[in-house]
């Protein structure tokens, strides 16, 4: 009898890591331009298949004041949730590489289910240009990479999966 309860909580185990397991990996290699340059401010989240935020994982900013500039995460996600705003916000970024790891989870830290969903990334500079960069993807259990296509303002960047 112990040795079938232990089996069942080891099985168990192994299918719930194996749930909560996914994780999005994301490279970004923001532009050096010329003349000019403010660090841009960067928001990066997961949309659902009916276009809802689910999750924001990068917001890079500095004053409160200039978060309306990130217009479409602003619109989406920011102007409605200034807690989540406060606990996400980190410093903006001079130009260069950065690779970024997170749990594929919404805001309230819960699994992603299995299903459709889009990345934003958008990418706003004081007087500079302003970029902004979909991808759809899918949970399905499945490893991906996607390689998203260099703006002004940022160059190649990769996007994965791994479950």
């Amino acid at each position: 009898m112990i040795k079938k309860w232990l089996f069942l909580l080891v099985v168990q185990f192994f299918v719930v890591s194996k749930a909560q397991s996914s994780e999005i990996e994301l490279s970004i290699n923001l532009a050096k331009q010329t003349g000019e340059y403010h660090n841009p401010y960067v928001a990066v989240w997961i949309e659902n298949d009916e276009g809802k935020s689910v999750r924001t994982l990068v917001l890079w900013r500095e004053g409160a004041k200039w978060l309306k500039d990130i217009r479409t995460w602003w619109r989406k996600v920011g102007r409605r949730d200034s807690a989540l705003v406060d606990a996400i916000t980190s410093a903006t970024r001079p130009a260069g590489d950065y690779r970024l790891n997170f749990k594929a989870s919404d805001d309230q830290g819960k699994r992603l289910e299995n299903g459709n969903y889009t990345l934003k990334i958008e990418v706003v500079r004081e007087n500079g240009g302003r970029a902004i960069i979909k991808k759809k993807f899918s949970l399905n259990g499945q490893a991906q990479t996607y390689t998203l296509k260099a703006t002004p303002e940022t160059n190649i960047a990769t996007f994965s999966i791994k479950e």
